[in-house]
C-alpha cells in the first residue's frame, strides 16, 4: 500500500504518514512489490506535467481516492491543466501573458468559458476556392480565427483556420489554411434535389479574436505576436481576479495504459486535458461521430434518385485524454471524467475490461469510445454535456468490438447520437435511458445502430425520450445493420420513432415487443429483411407511461446518483 498527496514529498517513504507526491514515484514504488498493489491518492489536485503512463511492468496495480466506497472518500483530481495568474485588467477586460502556450479551453472557478464568437462573415460574402471573399473590411484585422462550419451535411460540423486576410479594392479576401480547407472541399460534395454543393460553404461562425469579445464570460487566445500569446477574459459580474480561478488545460493525454493487466482506476477524478490539432492548419474536417478526415480519398454515396454525398474512404478517430491499449481485465469504477477537450476515455483493442458507475461531462468530445476490443462492459455510467466543441460526437461509441455489452447507463444533453454501434459481433444495448440526444446536429437517434453485428445482437429494453432535432429516429437500425434483436424498447417524442427501409437494407432485423408514441417510417411495409410483429403504438403519453412502467423501471442507472 503506498499513499500519495499534493502535499507529499518524494524523498518520503509513501507511507499513510510520509505520502509521496508525484504518481511516477508511486509507480516506481508499486514496480518494485510483487502481487497486487494499491496506490491510495489523498484529496486535492494531483498536478501533471505530462501523461502518466502504465505498462505491462505495472500489472495489477490499483489507483484509488483515498476511502474510496466509504463516506471519507477524498475528492482526488489528476489534472493536466496550469492555473493562469498574473492577470492584468484593462478596460474591463483580464489578459495574462501565457507565452506560446495554446489554449482551446478555459475553465473559470470550475466553469467552462466560451469562446468569443460572431455568427458568420460579416458583409456580403461568397466562397471561393481558397476562401472567400466578403465587402467588409472587418476581418483584416483578425489574426487567430477558427471558422465552424456547422451541418455541411445534416451530421457533420467542421472547423478551419483562416490564414490571412487582405485587400483587394472594396472586398476583403480571406485565404483559408491548408490542407485544411482542401480537404474539406474534397469531402464535402452533396446533390439534393437537383442542388448541387461543393465544399465547405460559409462559416456558421467564427471564434476567438479579440474583437469578438462582446459576452461576458467568454475569452480569446490572442496570437498575433508569435510565442507571445495574451490571454483576454471578460468577466461575469462578481469575479474577481485575485480571488477567482482560472485553469487552462495543457496536457491532451492525462493516463495512457497500454499492455497491462489487472489494473484498476478507482474513485478518481480526470480534468483539464485539451486536443489542439484543430487550431493548427489541417484543421477539423468531420464527417460523423467521432471520426474526422485528413486526406486519402473520397467515395460518392447514392442515397436515392437524384440525391448523393461523399464520404472519406478512410477517418481517423478524435482522441481520448484517458486511454486504455490492448489491455486485459482493466477496471475503471466511480470515476468521473470532466473539463475534457477530447473524448473522455478511449479504449482500444483488449480484451475483458470494464467501466462501471463512472460520470463524464463537460467534454468537448464524446463520453465512451471503444473499438477493436471483446468482452468490454459499460454499465452503470452517466454521460451528459459532451460534444461541447465536436458536436457529432456520440455520448456512447463502440464498433469493431466483439461481445461488447452496454447496460444500464444514463446519456443526457448531447449535441448528437446518445450510443452508437458499428459494425461488430453480439453487441448488446440493454436497458438504458437517453435523454435530450440531438440536441445540434441531425440524422442520428437516441440510440442508433450501423452496419452488420453478426450473430446474438440485441437493443433491448432501452427508454428512449426526446430527440431533439429535427430529422431524427429515436431508435435508428441504418446502414445494413444485420443479426440483431430490438425488442421492448420504449420510444417517444422523437422526430421519428424509427424506419425500416434504409440503404443498404436491414437484413436479419426483428422488431418485436417495442413501444412507441408514434409509428416507425416504413411500419405498414416492411421490408424483406424486417421481421416486425408485437410492436404497440400508444399515442396518450400518460397511458404509454403507464404500459411501459416495468420497462421505464429497469432502464436508466442501476445506482441513482446527485
Amino acid at each position: 500500500m503506498f499513499y500519495v498527496s499534493p502535499a507529499g514529498d518524494d524523498s518520503g517513504q509513501g507511507s499513510f504518514e510520509h505520502p509521496f507526491r508525484t504518481l511516477e514515484r508511486a509507480r516506481s514504488a508499486a514496480r518494485e512489490v510483487p502481487g497486487e498493489v494499491v496506490v491510495r491518492l489523498r484529496g486535492g489536485t494531483h498536478l501533471l506535467t505530462r501523461p502518466f503512463e502504465l505498462t505491462e511492468a505495472d500489472s495489477g496495480t490499483v489507483y484509488e481516492a483515498y476511502g474510496h466506497g466509504s463516506a471519507e472518500r477524498e475528492e482526488a483530481v489528476v489534472s493536466g491543466g496550469r492555473p493562469i495568474t498574473g492577470w492584468r485588467e484593462r478596460d474591463g477586460v483580464w489578459r495574462a501573458e501565457v507565452g506560446d502556450l495554446e489554449v482551446r479551453q478555459l475553465y473559470v472557478d470550475g466553469r467552462r468559458a466560451a469562446r468569443a464568437a460572431i455568427p458568420g462573415l460579416p458583409g456580403a460574402a461568397e466562397a471561393t476556392g481558397t476562401g472567400y471573399v466578403t465587402d467588409s473590411a472587418e476581418p483584416l484585422g483578425w489574426r487567430s480565427a477558427e471558422f465552424v462550419h456547422r451541418g455541411v451535411y445534416p451530421w457533420t460540423e467542421a472547423r478551419l483556420a483562416m490564414a490571412a486576410a487582405t485587400a483587394d479594392g472594396d472586398r476583403t479576401v480571406i485565404t483559408m489554411a491548408q490542407p485544411g480547407f482542401g480537404w474539406a472541399t474534397e469531402l464535402y460534395n452533396s446533390t439534393w434535389e437537383g442542388s448541387t454543393s461543393r465544399g465547405p460553404g460559409l462559416p456558421t461562425a467564427i471564434e476567438n479574436e479579440p474583437g469578438f469579445l462582446r459576452e461576458p464570460g467568454t475569452f480569446v487566445l490572442d496570437r498575433s505576436r508569435p510565442g507571445e500569446h495574451v490571454l483576454l477574459y471578460l468577466p461575469l459580474p462578481g469575479e474577481d481576479p485575485a480571488r477567482t480561478t482560472v485553469v487552462a488545460p495543457v496536457l491532451e493525454t492525462l493516463v495512457r495504459v497500454a499492455g497491462a493487466r489487472d489494473v484498476a482506476f478507482r474513485g478518481l477524478v480526470f480534468a483539464d486535458a485539451t486536443w489542439l490539432r484543430p487550431g493548427r492548419p489541417e484543421g477539423f474536417v468531420h464527417y460523423h461521430g467521432s471520426g474526422y478526415y485528413e486526406g486519402g480519398g473520397v467515395e460518392t454515396a447514392v442515397l436515392g434518385e437524384g440525391a448523393s454525398v461523399t464520404y472519406p474512404t478512410d477517418s481517423v478517430t478524435i482522441p481520448a485524454c484517458v486511454r486504455f491499449e490492448e489491455t486485459v481485465g482493466a477496471r475503471i469504477e466511480g470515476c468521473r471524467f470532466t473539463r475534457l477537450g477530447a473524448s473522455g476515455l478511449g479504449v482500444s483493442g483488449g480484451e475483458g475490461l470494464t467501466v462501471r458507475g463512472c460520470d463524464f461531462d463537460t467534454l468537448s468530445a464524446g463520453g465512451i469510445v471503444v473499438s477493436g476490443s471483446r468482452g468490454t462492459l459499460l454499465e452503470d455510467n452517466r454521460v451528459r454535456r459532451t460534444g461541447l466543441e465536436f458536436s457529432g460526437s456520440p455520448g456512447i461509441a463502440v464498433t469493431g468490438t466483439h461481445g461488447c455489452v452496454v447496460a444500464n447507463n444514463e446519456v443526457g444533453e448531447v449535441p448528437h447520437c446518445g450510443i452508437v454501434a458499428g459494425a461488430g459481433e453480439g453487441t448488446r444495448i440493454l436497458r438504458n435511458l437517453t435523454v435530450d440526444t440531438m440536441q445540434v446536429l441531425a440524422d442520428g437517434g437516441g440510440v442508433y445502430m450501423s452496419g452488420p453485428q453478426g450473430e446474438g445482437a440485441e437493443v433491448r429494453g432501452n427508454v428512449i425520450e426526446d430527440t431533439r432535432t429535427p430529422y431524427n429516429f429515436g431508435l435508428y437500425l441504418d446502414y445494413g445493420a444485420s443479426g440483431v434483436t430490438v425488442e421492448e424498447n420504449v420510444v417517444l417524442r422523437a422526430d421519428n420513432t424509427s424506419v425500416l427501409h434504409v440503404g443498404p437494407p436491414l437484413e436479419n432485423v426483428v422488431f418485436r415487443g417495442n413501444f412507441w408514441d408514434a409509428d416507425p417510417l416504413g411500419h405498414d411495409d416492411p421490408p424483406s429483411g424486417v421481421t416486425y410483429e408485437g410492436n404497440v403504438t400508444i399515442k396518450d403519453e400518460r397511458e404509454l407511461n403507464a404500459a411501459t412502467e416495468g420497462i421505464r423501471a429497469r432502464a436508466g442507472l442501476l445506482r441513482p446518483r446527485g
